[in-house]
Protein backbone atom coordinates (compact mmCIF):
# COMPACT_ATOMS: atom_id res chain seq x y z
CA UNK A 1 0.00 0.00 0.00
CA UNK A 2 1.18 3.50 -0.72
CA UNK A 3 1.97 5.65 2.28
CA UNK A 4 0.95 9.29 2.29
CA UNK A 5 2.45 11.96 4.47
CA UNK A 6 2.04 15.70 4.68
CA UNK A 7 4.95 18.14 4.72
CA UNK A 8 5.22 21.91 4.65
CA UNK A 9 7.54 23.33 1.98
CA UNK A 10 8.90 26.87 1.64
CA UNK A 11 7.92 28.24 -1.77
CA UNK A 12 10.96 30.52 -1.78
CA UNK A 13 13.89 28.21 -1.00
CA UNK A 14 12.38 24.71 -0.90
CA UNK A 15 13.24 23.76 2.69
CA UNK A 16 10.83 21.27 4.28
CA UNK A 17 9.25 21.26 7.74
CA UNK A 18 7.01 18.80 9.56
CA UNK A 19 4.79 21.68 10.73
CA UNK A 20 3.78 25.09 9.50
CA UNK A 21 5.97 28.02 10.58
CA UNK A 22 5.40 31.70 9.97
CA UNK A 23 8.96 32.58 8.98
CA UNK A 24 11.29 30.28 7.04
CA UNK A 25 14.34 29.42 9.19
CA UNK A 26 16.47 29.05 6.05
CA UNK A 27 15.77 32.12 3.89
CA UNK A 28 13.82 34.31 6.33
CA UNK A 29 10.75 34.70 4.09
CA UNK A 30 7.41 35.25 5.85
CA UNK A 31 4.27 33.17 5.15
CA UNK A 32 6.01 31.10 2.48
CA UNK A 33 5.18 27.56 3.77
CA UNK A 34 2.52 25.55 1.97
CA UNK A 35 1.27 22.06 2.73
CA UNK A 36 1.94 19.29 0.23
CA UNK A 37 1.03 15.61 0.20
CA UNK A 38 3.77 13.16 -0.73
CA UNK A 39 2.97 9.56 -1.56
CA UNK A 40 5.69 7.04 -0.92
CA UNK A 41 5.33 3.67 -2.64
CA UNK A 42 6.51 0.50 -0.99
CA UNK A 43 7.95 -0.70 -4.31
CA UNK A 44 11.10 0.76 -5.83
CA UNK A 45 10.66 3.67 -8.23
CA UNK A 46 10.75 3.01 -11.95
CA UNK A 47 12.99 5.06 -14.22
CA UNK A 48 12.51 6.00 -17.86
CA UNK A 49 13.60 2.55 -19.13
CA UNK A 50 11.00 0.69 -17.08
CA UNK A 51 13.64 -0.85 -14.82
CA UNK A 52 13.77 -0.49 -11.05
CA UNK A 53 16.28 2.11 -9.93
CA UNK A 54 18.87 0.13 -7.99
CA UNK A 55 22.42 1.40 -7.83
CA UNK A 56 24.93 -0.38 -10.07
CA UNK A 57 27.85 2.01 -9.72
CA UNK A 58 31.07 1.04 -7.93
CA UNK A 59 33.78 3.24 -6.40
CA UNK A 60 36.75 3.82 -8.70
CA UNK A 61 40.18 5.30 -8.25
CA UNK A 62 40.47 8.77 -9.74
CA UNK A 63 43.50 7.67 -11.79
CA UNK A 64 41.54 4.76 -13.31
CA UNK A 65 38.66 6.88 -14.63
CA UNK A 66 38.86 7.35 -18.40
CA UNK A 67 37.58 10.59 -19.86
CA UNK A 68 36.46 10.84 -23.46
CA UNK A 69 36.68 14.31 -24.94
CA UNK A 70 33.38 14.22 -26.75
CA UNK A 71 32.85 17.06 -29.20
CA UNK A 72 30.15 19.56 -28.37
CA UNK A 73 26.95 19.60 -30.37
CA UNK A 74 26.80 22.53 -32.76
CA UNK A 75 23.48 24.36 -32.54
CA UNK A 76 24.26 26.42 -35.69
CA UNK A 77 23.50 29.56 -33.70
CA UNK A 78 26.69 31.46 -32.95
CA UNK A 79 25.28 33.51 -30.06
CA UNK A 80 23.72 30.43 -28.42
CA UNK A 81 26.96 28.48 -28.82
CA UNK A 82 28.98 31.31 -27.31
CA UNK A 83 26.87 31.53 -24.15
CA UNK A 84 26.94 27.73 -23.71
CA UNK A 85 30.73 27.75 -24.02
CA UNK A 86 31.03 26.31 -27.53
CA UNK A 87 27.89 24.24 -28.00
CA UNK A 88 25.71 21.68 -26.23
CA UNK A 89 27.53 19.10 -24.14
CA UNK A 90 26.16 15.54 -24.57
CA UNK A 91 24.25 14.50 -21.46
CA UNK A 92 23.95 18.06 -20.17
CA UNK A 93 20.81 19.67 -18.78
CA UNK A 94 20.23 23.33 -19.64
CA UNK A 95 17.60 25.52 -17.99
CA UNK A 96 16.40 28.63 -19.85
CA UNK A 97 14.39 31.19 -17.88
CA UNK A 98 12.81 34.51 -18.72
CA UNK A 99 9.73 36.69 -18.43
CA UNK A 100 6.46 35.68 -20.13
CA UNK A 101 6.42 36.66 -23.78
CA UNK A 102 10.11 37.52 -23.96
CA UNK A 103 10.75 34.81 -26.59
CA UNK A 104 12.06 31.72 -24.75
CA UNK A 105 10.03 29.22 -26.79
CA UNK A 106 10.81 31.09 -30.01
CA UNK A 107 14.54 30.97 -29.26
CA UNK A 108 14.56 27.26 -28.45
CA UNK A 109 12.35 26.26 -31.39
CA UNK A 110 14.47 28.31 -33.79
CA UNK A 111 17.67 26.70 -32.50
CA UNK A 112 16.13 23.22 -32.76
CA UNK A 113 14.90 23.74 -36.32
CA UNK A 114 18.36 24.89 -37.40
CA UNK A 115 19.91 21.60 -36.19
CA UNK A 116 19.17 19.65 -39.36
CA UNK A 117 19.37 15.85 -39.25
CA UNK A 118 19.31 15.54 -35.44
CA UNK A 119 16.27 13.68 -34.10
CA UNK A 120 14.60 16.00 -31.61
CA UNK A 121 11.59 15.59 -29.33
CA UNK A 122 9.89 18.86 -28.41
CA UNK A 123 7.54 18.30 -25.44
CA UNK A 124 5.13 21.18 -24.92
CA UNK A 125 2.93 21.37 -21.86
CA UNK A 126 1.61 24.85 -22.67
CA UNK A 127 0.89 24.87 -26.41
CA UNK A 128 -0.74 22.50 -28.84
CA UNK A 129 1.02 20.95 -31.82
CA UNK A 130 -0.86 23.28 -34.18
CA UNK A 131 0.34 26.35 -32.30
CA UNK A 132 3.94 25.17 -32.55
CA UNK A 133 3.43 24.50 -36.26
CA UNK A 134 2.25 28.08 -36.78
CA UNK A 135 5.31 29.39 -34.95
CA UNK A 136 7.62 27.21 -37.03
CA UNK A 137 6.03 28.53 -40.23
CA UNK A 138 6.61 32.09 -39.02
CA UNK A 139 10.28 31.26 -38.47
CA UNK A 140 10.53 29.98 -42.07
CA UNK A 141 12.84 27.10 -41.07
CA UNK A 142 12.08 23.49 -41.98
CA UNK A 143 13.34 20.39 -40.19
CA UNK A 144 12.33 16.81 -41.02
CA UNK A 145 13.73 15.36 -37.78
CA UNK A 146 11.82 17.45 -35.21
CA UNK A 147 8.97 15.65 -33.44
CA UNK A 148 6.30 17.55 -31.48
CA UNK A 149 4.14 16.19 -28.66
CA UNK A 150 1.80 17.99 -26.26
CA UNK A 151 2.10 16.15 -22.96
CA UNK A 152 2.36 16.97 -19.26
CA UNK A 153 2.63 13.50 -17.70
CA UNK A 154 6.25 12.58 -16.99
CA UNK A 155 5.54 8.87 -17.31
CA UNK A 156 4.01 9.35 -20.77
CA UNK A 157 6.92 11.55 -21.81
CA UNK A 158 9.33 8.73 -20.96
CA UNK A 159 7.18 6.36 -23.05
CA UNK A 160 7.57 8.68 -26.06
CA UNK A 161 11.30 8.91 -25.38
CA UNK A 162 11.62 5.12 -25.29
CA UNK A 163 9.78 4.76 -28.61
CA UNK A 164 11.52 7.63 -30.42
CA UNK A 165 15.02 7.53 -28.85
CA UNK A 166 15.70 11.22 -29.60
CA UNK A 167 19.14 12.85 -29.72
CA UNK A 168 17.83 16.05 -28.10
CA UNK A 169 14.86 16.64 -25.76
CA UNK A 170 13.12 19.96 -25.03
CA UNK A 171 10.69 20.36 -22.12
CA UNK A 172 8.48 23.46 -22.38
CA UNK A 173 8.03 24.11 -19.55
CA UNK A 174 9.20 22.21 -16.48
CA UNK A 175 6.51 23.88 -14.32
CA UNK A 176 3.75 22.15 -16.32
CA UNK A 177 5.14 18.61 -15.95
CA UNK A 178 3.80 16.32 -13.22
CA UNK A 179 4.60 12.80 -12.05
CA UNK A 180 2.24 10.31 -10.45
CA UNK A 181 4.81 9.68 -7.72
CA UNK A 182 3.63 12.91 -6.05
CA UNK A 183 0.02 13.86 -5.42
CA UNK A 184 0.48 17.62 -5.49
CA UNK A 185 -0.59 19.68 -8.49
CA UNK A 186 1.76 20.64 -11.35
CA UNK A 187 4.04 23.59 -10.63
CA UNK A 188 4.43 22.86 -6.92
CA UNK A 189 7.83 22.39 -5.37
CA UNK A 190 7.45 18.64 -4.99
CA UNK A 191 6.40 18.12 -8.61
CA UNK A 192 9.21 20.29 -10.00
CA UNK A 193 11.80 18.59 -7.82
CA UNK A 194 10.70 15.02 -8.64
CA UNK A 195 10.23 15.67 -12.36
CA UNK A 196 13.53 17.48 -12.83
CA UNK A 197 15.41 14.79 -10.89
CA UNK A 198 13.96 12.04 -13.12
CA UNK A 199 14.78 14.01 -16.29
CA UNK A 200 18.33 14.60 -15.01
CA UNK A 201 18.77 10.86 -14.42
CA UNK A 202 17.63 10.19 -17.99
CA UNK A 203 20.02 12.80 -19.43
CA UNK A 204 23.07 11.43 -17.60
CA UNK A 205 22.35 7.76 -18.23
CA UNK A 206 21.45 8.12 -21.91
CA UNK A 207 24.01 10.88 -22.67
CA UNK A 208 21.22 12.92 -24.27
CA UNK A 209 21.17 16.71 -23.85
CA UNK A 210 17.97 18.19 -22.43
CA UNK A 211 16.75 21.79 -22.68
CA UNK A 212 14.31 22.91 -20.00
CA UNK A 213 12.26 26.09 -20.29
CA UNK A 214 11.33 27.56 -16.92
CA UNK A 215 9.09 30.30 -15.58
CA UNK A 216 10.38 33.10 -13.38
CA UNK A 217 8.89 34.86 -10.36
CA UNK A 218 8.05 38.55 -10.12
CA UNK A 219 11.52 39.11 -8.63
CA UNK A 220 13.16 37.68 -11.75
CA UNK A 221 14.26 34.38 -10.18
CA UNK A 222 13.58 30.92 -11.57
CA UNK A 223 10.21 29.73 -10.25
CA UNK A 224 10.26 26.63 -8.06
CA UNK A 225 12.76 25.30 -5.55
CA UNK A 226 16.37 26.46 -5.65
CA UNK A 227 17.37 22.82 -6.09
CA UNK A 228 16.18 23.10 -9.70
CA UNK A 229 19.04 25.48 -10.44
CA UNK A 230 21.47 23.31 -8.48
CA UNK A 231 20.85 20.07 -10.34
CA UNK A 232 21.01 21.45 -13.89
CA UNK A 233 24.38 22.01 -15.56
CA UNK A 234 23.64 25.41 -17.08
CA UNK A 235 21.19 28.20 -16.23
CA UNK A 236 20.55 30.72 -19.00
CA UNK A 237 18.62 33.95 -18.49
CA UNK A 238 16.80 35.37 -21.52
CA UNK A 239 16.07 38.99 -20.78
CA UNK A 240 15.19 42.29 -22.36
CA UNK A 241 12.50 44.93 -22.41
CA UNK A 242 9.47 44.01 -24.51
CA UNK A 243 9.43 47.59 -25.79
CA UNK A 244 12.94 47.17 -27.23
CA UNK A 245 13.84 44.89 -30.12
CA UNK A 246 16.98 43.53 -28.46
CA UNK A 247 17.11 40.36 -26.37
CA UNK A 248 20.08 39.30 -24.25
CA UNK A 249 21.00 35.73 -23.36
CA UNK A 250 23.41 35.40 -20.44
CA UNK A 251 24.57 32.46 -18.33
CA UNK A 252 24.17 32.69 -14.56
CA UNK A 253 25.56 29.15 -14.07
CA UNK A 254 27.64 27.05 -16.45
CA UNK A 255 29.58 23.93 -15.52
CA UNK A 256 31.12 23.71 -18.98
CA UNK A 257 32.01 27.32 -19.73
CA UNK A 258 32.17 30.91 -18.58
CA UNK A 259 29.30 32.72 -16.86
CA UNK A 260 30.38 36.11 -18.22
CA UNK A 261 29.38 35.45 -21.82
CA UNK A 262 26.64 37.42 -23.51
CA UNK A 263 24.52 36.67 -26.56
CA UNK A 264 22.53 39.45 -28.25
CA UNK A 265 19.52 38.87 -30.49
CA UNK A 266 17.17 41.16 -32.36
CA UNK A 267 13.47 40.27 -32.22
CA UNK A 268 11.90 40.46 -35.65
CA UNK A 269 8.66 39.33 -37.26
CA UNK A 270 10.31 36.20 -38.64
CA UNK A 271 12.06 35.25 -35.37
CA UNK A 272 15.30 36.15 -33.65
CA UNK A 273 18.28 37.45 -35.57
CA UNK A 274 21.81 37.16 -34.20
CA UNK A 275 23.55 40.48 -33.57
CA UNK A 276 27.18 39.81 -34.43
CA UNK A 277 28.35 43.42 -34.10
CA UNK A 278 26.27 45.12 -31.37
CA UNK A 279 28.41 48.27 -31.31
CA UNK A 280 27.15 49.50 -34.68
CA UNK A 281 23.51 49.00 -33.64
CA UNK A 282 23.93 50.56 -30.20
CA UNK A 283 25.59 53.64 -31.70
CA UNK A 284 23.20 54.07 -34.61
CA UNK A 285 21.84 57.40 -33.35
CA UNK A 286 23.69 60.62 -34.18
CA UNK A 287 24.21 62.51 -30.91
CA UNK A 288 26.44 65.33 -32.20
CA UNK A 289 25.71 68.57 -30.35
CA UNK A 290 23.60 66.82 -27.70
CA UNK A 291 24.55 67.11 -24.03
CA UNK A 292 24.32 64.26 -21.52
CA UNK A 293 25.69 61.57 -23.89
CA UNK A 294 29.00 59.74 -23.48
CA UNK A 295 30.37 56.68 -25.29
CA UNK A 296 31.98 53.94 -23.17
CA UNK A 297 34.16 51.03 -24.30
CA UNK A 298 32.82 48.04 -22.34
CA UNK A 299 33.41 44.29 -22.36
CA UNK A 300 30.91 41.54 -21.59
CA UNK A 301 32.46 38.08 -21.60
CA UNK A 302 35.02 38.02 -24.40
CA UNK A 303 33.18 40.55 -26.56
CA UNK A 304 34.10 44.26 -26.59
CA UNK A 305 31.49 46.76 -27.67
CA UNK A 306 30.86 50.48 -27.39
CA UNK A 307 27.69 51.63 -25.67
CA UNK A 308 25.94 54.95 -25.33
CA UNK A 309 25.46 56.26 -21.78
CA UNK A 310 22.72 58.87 -21.43
CA UNK A 311 22.28 61.16 -18.44
CA UNK A 312 19.76 63.80 -17.47
CA UNK A 313 20.38 66.21 -14.57
CA UNK A 314 17.70 68.66 -13.51
CA UNK A 315 16.74 70.67 -10.45
CA UNK A 316 14.78 68.58 -7.96
CA UNK A 317 11.10 69.47 -8.15
CA UNK A 318 10.45 68.03 -4.68
CA UNK A 319 12.41 68.07 -1.46
CA UNK A 320 14.21 64.76 -2.00
CA UNK A 321 16.22 64.46 -5.26
CA UNK A 322 15.62 61.36 -7.38
CA UNK A 323 18.26 58.86 -8.48
CA UNK A 324 17.02 56.55 -11.22
CA UNK A 325 18.95 54.18 -13.50
CA UNK A 326 18.11 51.86 -16.39
CA UNK A 327 20.72 49.21 -17.17
CA UNK A 328 23.14 50.49 -14.49
CA UNK A 329 23.52 49.78 -10.77
CA UNK A 330 21.72 52.48 -8.77
CA UNK A 331 24.01 52.07 -5.76
CA UNK A 332 27.08 52.56 -7.92
CA UNK A 333 25.55 55.75 -9.33
CA UNK A 334 25.17 57.12 -5.79
CA UNK A 335 28.84 56.33 -5.15
CA UNK A 336 29.97 58.10 -8.34
CA UNK A 337 27.87 61.17 -7.48
CA UNK A 338 29.49 61.27 -4.03
CA UNK A 339 32.94 61.14 -5.66
CA UNK A 340 31.94 64.00 -7.98
CA UNK A 341 30.90 66.16 -5.04
CA UNK A 342 33.69 65.27 -2.62
CA UNK A 343 36.72 65.00 -4.92
CA UNK A 344 35.79 67.11 -7.95
CA UNK A 345 33.73 69.80 -6.22
CA UNK A 346 30.54 69.53 -8.27
CA UNK A 347 27.37 70.09 -6.22
CA UNK A 348 24.65 67.66 -7.29
CA UNK A 349 22.99 66.96 -3.95
CA UNK A 350 19.86 68.99 -4.79
CA UNK A 351 19.43 67.75 -8.36
CA UNK A 352 17.64 64.80 -9.95
CA UNK A 353 19.94 62.43 -11.82
CA UNK A 354 18.70 59.88 -14.38
CA UNK A 355 20.96 57.37 -16.15
CA UNK A 356 20.03 55.20 -19.13
CA UNK A 357 22.09 52.65 -21.05
CA UNK A 358 20.85 52.92 -24.64
CA UNK A 359 19.38 49.83 -26.29
CA UNK A 360 17.94 48.27 -23.13
CA UNK A 361 21.24 46.64 -22.12
CA UNK A 362 22.26 45.87 -18.55
CA UNK A 363 26.00 46.41 -18.17
CA UNK A 364 28.04 45.22 -15.20
CA UNK A 365 31.48 46.29 -16.44
CA UNK A 366 32.96 48.84 -13.98
CA UNK A 367 34.91 50.37 -16.86
CA UNK A 368 31.89 52.51 -17.79
CA UNK A 369 32.20 54.53 -14.55
CA UNK A 370 34.09 57.33 -16.27
CA UNK A 371 31.50 57.58 -19.05
CA UNK A 372 28.66 57.77 -16.51
CA UNK A 373 30.33 60.65 -14.66
CA UNK A 374 31.13 62.44 -17.93
CA UNK A 375 27.53 62.14 -19.10
CA UNK A 376 26.26 63.50 -15.78
CA UNK A 377 28.51 66.59 -15.99
CA UNK A 378 27.68 67.07 -19.67
CA UNK A 379 23.98 67.22 -18.85
CA UNK A 380 24.50 69.35 -15.75
CA UNK A 381 26.40 72.09 -17.59
CA UNK A 382 24.66 71.49 -20.95
CA UNK A 383 28.00 70.97 -22.68
CA UNK A 384 28.12 68.27 -25.38
CA UNK A 385 31.03 65.83 -25.56
CA UNK A 386 32.92 65.64 -28.84
CA UNK A 387 31.37 63.00 -31.09
CA UNK A 388 34.59 61.16 -31.94
CA UNK A 389 35.68 60.68 -28.29
CA UNK A 390 35.14 57.51 -26.26
CA UNK A 391 36.37 56.61 -22.79
CA UNK A 392 36.89 53.72 -20.44
CA UNK A 393 38.01 53.43 -16.83
CA UNK A 394 36.91 52.45 -13.36
CA UNK A 395 36.59 55.25 -10.81
CA UNK A 396 37.80 54.73 -7.24
CA UNK A 397 36.52 56.40 -4.09
CA UNK A 398 39.45 58.80 -4.08
CA UNK A 399 38.65 60.05 -7.56
CA UNK A 400 41.45 58.05 -9.21
CA UNK A 401 41.02 56.27 -12.55
CA UNK A 402 41.79 52.63 -11.84
CA UNK A 403 43.24 50.26 -14.46
CA UNK A 404 40.99 47.83 -16.30
CA UNK A 405 41.62 44.60 -18.16
CA UNK A 406 41.82 43.76 -21.87
CA UNK A 407 42.62 47.25 -23.06
CA UNK A 408 43.85 46.08 -26.47
CA UNK A 409 40.41 44.72 -27.37
CA UNK A 410 38.69 47.96 -26.34
CA UNK A 411 41.11 50.01 -28.43
CA UNK A 412 40.64 47.76 -31.45
CA UNK A 413 36.85 48.08 -31.23
CA UNK A 414 37.05 51.88 -30.95
CA UNK A 415 39.40 52.04 -33.94
CA UNK A 416 37.14 49.81 -36.02
CA UNK A 417 34.17 52.10 -35.42
CA UNK A 418 36.13 55.21 -36.46
CA UNK A 419 36.66 56.99 -33.13
CA UNK A 420 39.55 59.48 -33.10
CA UNK A 421 40.27 59.74 -29.35
CA UNK A 422 39.98 57.45 -26.35
CA UNK A 423 40.56 58.33 -22.69
CA UNK A 424 42.07 55.45 -20.71
CA UNK A 425 43.60 54.95 -17.23
CA UNK A 426 47.27 55.96 -17.12
CA UNK A 427 48.17 52.64 -15.45
CA UNK A 428 47.03 50.78 -18.57
CA UNK A 429 49.72 52.38 -20.78
CA UNK A 430 52.39 50.04 -19.39
CA UNK A 431 53.14 47.42 -22.01
CA UNK A 432 50.57 48.91 -24.38
CA UNK A 433 51.57 49.60 -27.97
CA UNK A 434 50.80 53.29 -28.46
CA UNK A 435 52.36 53.77 -31.89
CA UNK A 436 50.98 52.83 -35.29
CA UNK A 437 47.39 53.30 -34.14
CA UNK A 438 44.66 55.24 -35.89
CA UNK A 439 43.28 56.54 -32.60
CA UNK A 440 44.73 59.08 -30.17
CA UNK A 441 45.21 57.55 -26.72
CA UNK A 442 44.86 59.99 -23.81
CA UNK A 443 45.96 58.55 -20.42
CA UNK A 444 44.55 60.14 -17.24
CA UNK A 445 45.12 59.48 -13.54
CA UNK A 446 42.23 61.35 -11.91
CA UNK A 447 38.72 62.31 -12.88
CA UNK A 448 39.64 66.00 -12.87
CA UNK A 449 42.12 65.44 -15.70
CA UNK A 450 39.50 63.67 -17.79
CA UNK A 451 36.97 66.44 -17.22
CA UNK A 452 39.45 69.14 -18.26
CA UNK A 453 40.06 67.27 -21.53
CA UNK A 454 36.37 66.66 -22.24
CA UNK A 455 35.12 70.14 -21.32
CA UNK A 456 38.15 72.26 -22.21
CA UNK A 457 35.96 74.81 -23.95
Amino acid sequence: MAKTKSVFVCTNCGVESVKWVGRCPSCGEWNSFVEELIRKDATPKVDYTGQTTRSTSKPQLLADIEVDNEPRINTYCGEFNRVLGGGLVPGSMVLIGGEPGIGKSTLVLQVVLQMQGRRTLYVSGEESAKQLKLRAERLSVENDACYIVSETSLEQIFVHIQNLKPELVIIDSIQTIYTEAAESSPGTITQIRESSAAILRYAKESNTPVLLIGHITKDGNIAGPKILEHIVDTVLQFEGDQHYMYRILRATKNRFGSTSELGIFEMRQDGLREVTNPSELLLSQDHEGMSGVAIAAAIEGIRPFLIEVQALVSTAAYGTPQRSTTGFDNRRLNMLLAVLEKKAGFKLAQKDVFINIAGGLKVNDPAIDLAVMAAVLSSNFDLPIEKQVTMTGEVGLSGEIRPINRMDQRLAEAEKLGFKKIIIPAANTKGLELKNRNIEIIPVRKVEEAFRILFKN
